[in-house]
Protein backbone atom coordinates (compact mmCIF):
# COMPACT_ATOMS: atom_id res chain seq x y z
CA UNK A 1 0.00 0.00 0.00
CA UNK A 2 1.15 3.53 -0.86
CA UNK A 3 -0.12 7.02 -0.06
CA UNK A 4 0.16 9.99 -2.40
CA UNK A 5 0.89 12.49 0.36
CA UNK A 6 0.40 15.57 -1.83
CA UNK A 7 -1.67 15.97 -4.96
CA UNK A 8 -4.03 18.48 -6.52
CA UNK A 9 -6.89 16.21 -7.53
CA UNK A 10 -9.06 19.14 -8.48
CA UNK A 11 -6.55 20.24 -11.13
CA UNK A 12 -6.16 17.00 -13.10
CA UNK A 13 -7.28 16.87 -16.74
CA UNK A 14 -10.84 15.53 -16.61
CA UNK A 15 -11.42 16.22 -20.25
CA UNK A 16 -8.84 14.04 -22.01
CA UNK A 17 -6.95 12.06 -19.31
CA UNK A 18 -9.65 10.93 -16.87
CA UNK A 19 -13.42 10.85 -16.97
CA UNK A 20 -13.66 11.98 -13.35
CA UNK A 21 -11.98 11.81 -9.93
CA UNK A 22 -13.28 8.29 -9.37
CA UNK A 23 -11.43 7.06 -12.46
CA UNK A 24 -8.18 8.77 -11.45
CA UNK A 25 -8.42 7.18 -7.99
CA UNK A 26 -9.22 3.78 -9.50
CA UNK A 27 -6.07 3.98 -11.64
CA UNK A 28 -4.09 4.73 -8.49
CA UNK A 29 -5.64 1.93 -6.47
CA UNK A 30 -4.97 -0.50 -9.32
CA UNK A 31 -1.21 -0.05 -8.75
CA UNK A 32 -1.39 -0.03 -4.95
CA UNK A 33 -1.83 3.70 -4.22
CA UNK A 34 -4.75 3.42 -1.81
CA UNK A 35 -4.90 6.91 -0.27
CA UNK A 36 -4.36 10.51 -1.36
CA UNK A 37 -4.06 13.86 0.36
CA UNK A 38 -5.71 16.52 -1.79
CA UNK A 39 -4.22 19.96 -1.20
CA UNK A 40 -5.97 23.27 -1.86
CA UNK A 41 -3.60 26.00 -3.06
CA UNK A 42 -5.75 28.85 -1.72
CA UNK A 43 -8.87 29.18 0.45
CA UNK A 44 -11.01 30.29 -2.50
CA UNK A 45 -10.21 26.99 -4.25
CA UNK A 46 -11.12 24.84 -1.24
CA UNK A 47 -14.92 24.61 -1.78
CA UNK A 48 -14.61 23.52 -5.41
CA UNK A 49 -11.90 21.01 -4.48
CA UNK A 50 -14.13 19.51 -1.81
CA UNK A 51 -17.01 19.30 -4.27
CA UNK A 52 -14.80 16.99 -6.33
CA UNK A 53 -13.12 14.88 -3.63
CA UNK A 54 -15.32 15.10 -0.53
CA UNK A 55 -17.28 11.92 -1.22
CA UNK A 56 -14.20 9.64 -1.30
CA UNK A 57 -13.23 7.98 1.98
CA UNK A 58 -9.69 7.34 0.75
CA UNK A 59 -9.02 11.03 0.06
CA UNK A 60 -8.02 13.40 2.86
CA UNK A 61 -7.82 17.16 2.47
CA UNK A 62 -5.74 20.19 3.39
CA UNK A 63 -6.35 23.92 3.03
CA UNK A 64 -3.91 26.81 2.88
CA UNK A 65 -2.52 29.58 0.71
CA UNK A 66 0.44 28.84 -1.54
CA UNK A 67 3.14 31.54 -1.28
CA UNK A 68 2.77 32.38 -4.97
CA UNK A 69 -0.86 33.39 -4.41
CA UNK A 70 -0.51 35.69 -1.41
CA UNK A 71 -0.34 38.83 -3.56
CA UNK A 72 -3.54 37.95 -5.45
CA UNK A 73 -6.03 37.92 -2.59
CA UNK A 74 -6.29 38.95 1.05
CA UNK A 75 -5.76 36.23 3.61
CA UNK A 76 -9.13 35.75 5.34
CA UNK A 77 -8.30 34.33 8.76
CA UNK A 78 -11.92 33.68 9.72
CA UNK A 79 -12.58 31.83 6.47
CA UNK A 80 -9.46 29.70 6.94
CA UNK A 81 -10.58 28.85 10.47
CA UNK A 82 -13.89 27.58 9.16
CA UNK A 83 -12.25 25.44 6.49
CA UNK A 84 -9.74 23.97 8.94
CA UNK A 85 -12.66 22.78 11.05
CA UNK A 86 -13.94 20.62 8.17
CA UNK A 87 -13.80 16.93 9.23
CA UNK A 88 -11.90 15.92 6.07
CA UNK A 89 -9.11 18.45 6.67
CA UNK A 90 -6.08 16.81 8.30
CA UNK A 91 -3.42 19.49 7.65
CA UNK A 92 -2.73 23.19 7.13
CA UNK A 93 -1.27 24.22 3.79
CA UNK A 94 0.24 24.32 1.48
CA UNK A 95 2.00 27.37 2.76
CA UNK A 96 5.57 28.60 2.94
CA UNK A 97 8.07 30.79 1.13
CA UNK A 98 9.10 30.99 -2.51
CA UNK A 99 11.92 33.39 -3.38
CA UNK A 100 12.61 31.72 -6.73
CA UNK A 101 9.48 33.13 -8.36
CA UNK A 102 8.26 35.84 -5.99
CA UNK A 103 11.00 37.32 -3.81
CA UNK A 104 9.45 40.75 -4.33
CA UNK A 105 6.55 39.62 -2.13
CA UNK A 106 8.84 38.37 0.62
CA UNK A 107 7.33 40.40 3.47
CA UNK A 108 3.76 39.40 2.61
CA UNK A 109 4.82 35.75 2.32
CA UNK A 110 6.34 35.97 5.81
CA UNK A 111 3.13 37.41 7.23
CA UNK A 112 0.86 34.78 5.69
CA UNK A 113 3.23 31.90 6.48
CA UNK A 114 3.34 33.00 10.12
CA UNK A 115 -0.46 33.00 10.28
CA UNK A 116 -0.51 29.44 8.94
CA UNK A 117 1.97 28.27 11.57
CA UNK A 118 -0.16 29.78 14.32
CA UNK A 119 -3.30 28.17 12.88
CA UNK A 120 -1.58 24.79 12.70
CA UNK A 121 -0.61 24.98 16.36
CA UNK A 122 -4.07 26.16 17.38
CA UNK A 123 -5.85 23.37 15.50
CA UNK A 124 -3.11 20.80 16.14
CA UNK A 125 -2.87 19.91 12.47
CA UNK A 126 0.52 19.53 10.76
CA UNK A 127 1.87 21.99 8.22
CA UNK A 128 2.42 21.28 4.53
CA UNK A 129 5.28 23.54 3.50
CA UNK A 130 6.41 24.75 0.09
CA UNK A 131 9.91 26.19 0.26
CA UNK A 132 12.12 27.29 -2.61
CA UNK A 133 15.32 29.31 -2.36
CA UNK A 134 14.25 30.41 1.13
CA UNK A 135 16.02 27.91 3.37
CA UNK A 136 17.15 30.15 6.20
CA UNK A 137 13.94 32.17 6.47
CA UNK A 138 11.73 29.07 6.32
CA UNK A 139 13.59 27.39 9.18
CA UNK A 140 13.81 30.61 11.20
CA UNK A 141 10.07 31.25 11.01
CA UNK A 142 9.30 27.65 11.94
CA UNK A 143 11.57 27.90 14.97
CA UNK A 144 10.43 31.38 15.95
CA UNK A 145 6.78 30.34 16.03
CA UNK A 146 7.27 26.94 17.69
CA UNK A 147 6.27 24.81 14.71
CA UNK A 148 7.72 21.75 16.45
CA UNK A 149 4.42 21.73 18.41
CA UNK A 150 2.39 20.93 15.29
CA UNK A 151 5.11 19.45 13.04
CA UNK A 152 4.61 18.94 9.33
CA UNK A 153 6.31 18.12 6.04
CA UNK A 154 8.56 19.94 3.60
CA UNK A 155 6.77 18.81 0.47
CA UNK A 156 8.28 18.25 -2.99
CA UNK A 157 11.67 18.78 -1.38
CA UNK A 158 14.49 20.15 -3.55
CA UNK A 159 16.68 21.94 -1.02
CA UNK A 160 19.86 20.93 0.84
CA UNK A 161 20.65 17.99 3.09
CA UNK A 162 21.38 20.45 5.89
CA UNK A 163 17.92 21.99 5.62
CA UNK A 164 16.28 18.57 5.63
CA UNK A 165 18.23 17.53 8.71
CA UNK A 166 17.32 20.76 10.53
CA UNK A 167 13.64 20.21 9.75
CA UNK A 168 13.80 16.59 10.90
CA UNK A 169 15.29 17.77 14.21
CA UNK A 170 12.11 19.82 14.66
CA UNK A 171 9.96 16.74 14.08
CA UNK A 172 9.22 17.38 10.41
CA UNK A 173 9.14 14.93 7.52
CA UNK A 174 10.65 15.32 4.04
CA UNK A 175 8.63 14.42 0.96
CA UNK A 176 10.04 12.96 -2.25
CA UNK A 177 8.33 13.83 -5.52
CA UNK A 178 8.95 12.77 -9.11
CA UNK A 179 11.91 15.16 -9.21
CA UNK A 180 14.06 12.49 -7.53
CA UNK A 181 13.80 10.44 -10.73
CA UNK A 182 15.17 13.19 -13.00
CA UNK A 183 18.65 12.69 -14.47
CA UNK A 184 19.49 16.26 -13.46
CA UNK A 185 18.70 15.62 -9.77
CA UNK A 186 21.87 13.82 -8.67
CA UNK A 187 22.44 16.09 -5.67
CA UNK A 188 18.84 15.64 -4.53
CA UNK A 189 19.12 11.89 -4.95
CA UNK A 190 22.20 11.93 -2.73
CA UNK A 191 20.26 13.93 -0.14
CA UNK A 192 17.47 11.36 0.02
CA UNK A 193 20.03 8.57 0.17
CA UNK A 194 21.28 10.05 3.45
CA UNK A 195 17.91 10.77 5.04
CA UNK A 196 16.33 8.22 7.40
CA UNK A 197 13.48 6.32 5.74
CA UNK A 198 11.30 6.80 8.80
CA UNK A 199 11.22 10.53 8.03
CA UNK A 200 10.32 10.36 4.32
CA UNK A 201 6.98 10.62 2.53
CA UNK A 202 6.24 10.09 -1.17
CA UNK A 203 4.02 12.26 -3.35
CA UNK A 204 3.21 13.20 -6.92
CA UNK A 205 2.28 16.89 -6.61
CA UNK A 206 0.10 15.99 -9.58
CA UNK A 207 -0.74 17.23 -12.11
CA UNK A 208 2.83 18.60 -12.06
CA UNK A 209 6.31 17.02 -12.18
CA UNK A 210 5.56 13.58 -13.57
CA UNK A 211 8.35 11.12 -12.71
CA UNK A 212 10.41 9.08 -15.15
CA UNK A 213 9.19 7.26 -17.26
CA UNK A 214 6.22 9.63 -17.58
CA UNK A 215 8.07 12.95 -18.00
CA UNK A 216 6.20 15.20 -20.36
CA UNK A 217 2.85 13.70 -19.41
CA UNK A 218 0.42 15.05 -16.88
CA UNK A 219 1.19 13.63 -13.46
CA UNK A 220 -1.42 11.62 -11.50
CA UNK A 221 -1.67 9.78 -8.16
CA UNK A 222 -0.97 6.40 -9.79
CA UNK A 223 2.57 7.59 -10.47
CA UNK A 224 3.30 7.57 -6.74
CA UNK A 225 4.41 4.01 -7.45
CA UNK A 226 7.17 5.28 -9.76
CA UNK A 227 8.36 7.74 -7.11
CA UNK A 228 8.47 4.92 -4.56
CA UNK A 229 10.39 2.66 -6.94
CA UNK A 230 12.96 5.39 -7.51
CA UNK A 231 13.29 6.05 -3.77
CA UNK A 232 13.81 2.33 -3.14
CA UNK A 233 16.60 2.27 -5.72
CA UNK A 234 18.26 5.36 -4.26
CA UNK A 235 18.22 3.93 -0.75
CA UNK A 236 19.05 0.36 -1.71
CA UNK A 237 15.97 -1.16 -0.12
CA UNK A 238 12.93 -3.01 -1.43
CA UNK A 239 9.85 -1.33 -2.82
CA UNK A 240 7.86 -3.15 -0.13
CA UNK A 241 9.95 -1.55 2.61
CA UNK A 242 9.50 1.91 1.11
CA UNK A 243 5.75 1.39 0.77
CA UNK A 244 5.32 0.10 4.31
CA UNK A 245 7.48 2.75 5.97
CA UNK A 246 6.25 5.80 4.02
CA UNK A 247 2.63 4.75 4.60
CA UNK A 248 3.32 4.44 8.33
CA UNK A 249 5.04 7.82 8.26
CA UNK A 250 2.02 9.41 6.60
CA UNK A 251 -0.47 8.18 9.17
CA UNK A 252 1.90 8.98 12.02
CA UNK A 253 2.22 12.58 10.85
CA UNK A 254 -1.37 13.13 9.71
CA UNK A 255 -2.91 11.49 12.74
CA UNK A 256 -6.43 12.70 11.88
CA UNK A 257 -6.30 10.68 8.64
CA UNK A 258 -7.69 7.27 9.46
CA UNK A 259 -6.80 4.31 7.20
Amino acid sequence: MLVDSHCHLDRLDYKDKHQNVAEALAKAKNVGVDYCLAVAISPDKFPSMMDKVGEFDNVFASCGMHPLYVQDQAFDLELMESYLSHPKVVAVGETGLDYFYAKEHKDLQHEVFTQHIKLAEKHQKPLIIHTRDAREDTLNLLKQHNAERCKGVLHCFTESLEMAQAAIEMGFYISASGIISFNSAKELQNTFKQLPLDRILVETDSPYLAPVPHRGDENQPAYTLDVAKCLAKIKGVSLEEVAEQTTKNFFDLFSLAKP
